[in-house]
């Protein structure tokens, strides 16, 4: 029996985007088994346009914004599909064939959890025109706008962190993935198309979200003694990043700092350390990624627990 297919996706007052990606999935065909929509705290007319246009699509409504994160988290946990797609509400995959493409792609990598794709992003143009996306690889991260997820694993490995909000949930749950020897794969047969639309985007809050996951990451997932140096040396790489993009945002890293001590009694309790070799991989695998089974079956192991 071929598995199944569910498209998830969360929304915040971007009407006319989910719209786009609405209709790009009716081209889809074979079409996905289920769709669901995370309507999150709307109040542009989405919920009353779904209602009204798309009765097919099954709804979770947040009347206040609960986050993409807890949104994602509501969402495998309500799909019946054994993979759900997920995505922004506006990108959606190019191909018209692509759901079958997926079923192909699981069953044929049975430790596969995560499939990751190229996107052809208005926030990097040069892939608007791009021909060559390189060769398919195991990653140690993907992006949540486009990427097909084994539900079983989802759930095995516990989901997100519901307090991250928004942002770093991808490499947190790649890397729980890899230490547990399931496989994240950059597949390229398959792209998305990502209009990134600037409503509802706020490039410093994204950063600093961004870096106080990370660091919140560090704590939950990275083994005593190493999780010190690993913390200081995430700390340190965001300062230079925000230098690098100017005075108006190193004046504002306190912010994110202050934001992620308040967190640290939470992580600390739900603290669930990663062996070191299995941590070290990972983190070599988001610098290289690796070509072949047999490079990674000997850095994470040849069977997922």
């Amino acid at each position: 029996m071929s598995l199944t297919v569910a498209v998830c996706i969360t929304t915040h007052n971007r009407r006319d985007e989910l719209t786009r990606t609405l209709a790009a999935l009716a081209t889809l065909n074979p079409p996905p088994d289920e769709i669901l929509i995370a309507v999150d705290g709307c109040q542009d007319g989405t919920l009353e346009l779904l209602r009204d246009k798309y009765p097919q699509a099954r709804l979770l409504i947040h009347e206040q914004a609960q986050g993409s994160i807890p949104s994602r988290n509501e969402l495998a946990a309500a799909c019946r599909g054994d993979i759900f797609l997920s995505l922004d509400d506006d990108s959606y995959p190019l191909e018209t064939d692509c759901i079958a493409r997926l079923r192909d792609l699981f069953t044929a990598r049975p430790r596969l959890a995560v499939a990751s794709f190229p996107q052809r992003s208005d926030e990097f143009p040069a892939s608007l025109t791009a021909t060559d996306f390189g060769p398919s690889q195991f990653v140690g991260s993907y992006a949540n706008s486009g990427a097909a997820i084994r539900r079983s694993v989802f759930e095995q490995l516990g989901g997100y962190p519901g307090f991250f909000f928004h942002a770093y949930e991808e490499p947190d749950f790649a890397l729980r993935c890899a230490a547990a020897g399931w496989q994240v794969w950059h597949e390229v047969s398959i792209t998305i198309r990502h209009h990134f639309t600037g409503a509802q985007r706020n490039e410093i809050r994204t950063h600093q979200r961004h870096s106080r996951n990370e660091f919140w990451s560090v704590l939950l997932r990275c083994p005593a003694p190493q999780c010190l140096g690993v913390a200081l040396f995430r700390l340190v790489r965001q300062f230079g990043y925000a230098g690098k993009r100017g005075l108006d945002w190193v004046v504002r890293e306190p912010a994110w700092w202050l934001a992620a001590l308040k967190g640290v009694s939470r992580c600390l309790a739900q603290r669930q350390p990663l062996p070191w070799e299995k941590y070290r991989a990972w983190m070599e695998l988001v610098r290289t990624p690796l070509a072949s089974e047999a490079e990674w079956n000997a850095k994470f192991g040849a069977e997922a627990s």
